[in-house]
């Protein structure tokens, strides 16, 4: 069957990286540790997806700045404290080398920084297999489609040739704003009723079933 795509872009915390829970202890953990008003788990996982600093004013406004400083850096230490012991969601890694071997060309778009991601594929050993990435450290928060336009750019690739992946509807609104499918994965840090306000061509429920339809469709 010819491929319908040339790139795959992938999200990475809560598509790939089994890491939702970590992150939103981290973050609820942090609030409490510099004294900011409790956070309730499901507002933590909800802004997944966003940079750092937009998930900050997300959650509380305009708060001072030195509030924001201590919060983002207690955070990034609760963060790198356990980031090496996240594990991606199984056969992630198996998936990768065979679209790789396929010829697709793979990249990263994520909220995290550029040290996190780096990192991040250095633990799991996926770094060579992804032909360009893109972080909150060089490009907008999603859902600006900054990030998308600038892969397409660097891989020469079509938005009628590119997918992108991911659980929140960050995701999802960035690929529609770059004119971009996407598919939505329900096992991470959004919910089925959040991933439905935008047009995804898929929804799945488990990396499995993710991968089985990129093997057969994409």
């Amino acid at each position: 069957m010819p491929k319908q795509f040339d790139l795959i872009v992938w999200d990475w915390d809560g598509t790939l990286a089994n890491s939702t829970a970590m992150i939103t202890n981290a973050l609820l953990k942090a609030a409490e540790q510099v004294g900011l008003p409790p956070l309730t788990p499901q507002a933590a996982t909800n802004i997944i997806g966003l940079g750092l600093r937009e998930s900050i004013e997300a959650l509380y406004g305009n708060i001072p700045i030195e509030q924001a400083q201590a919060l983002a850096k207690q955070y990034t230490a609760n963060y790198y404290a356990g980031e090496s012991e996240i594990p991606l969601f199984d056969g992630a890694a198996e998936t990768i080398k065979v679209l790789s071997k396929r010829g697709f060309k793979l990249a990263v778009a994520t909220g995290k920084g550029r040290r996190g991601l780096n990192l991040a594929l250095e633990h799991c050993g996926l770094g060579k297999y992804f032909h360009s990435t893109r972080t909150v450290d060089e490009c907008f928060s999603k859902p600006h489609p900054q990030m998308l336009d600038e892969l397409m750019d660097q891989l020469v690739t079509m938005p009628e040739r590119t997918l992108m992946i991911g659980d929140t509807g960050y995701d999802l609104q960035m690929a529609q704003n770059a004119s971009v499918k996407s598919v939505a994965v329900t096992y991470g840090a959004h919910s089925i009723e959040q991933l439905n306000q935008f047009d995804s061509i898929q929804q799945f429920g488990s990396f499995a079933d993710l991968s089985d339809w990129l093997l057969e469709y994409a």
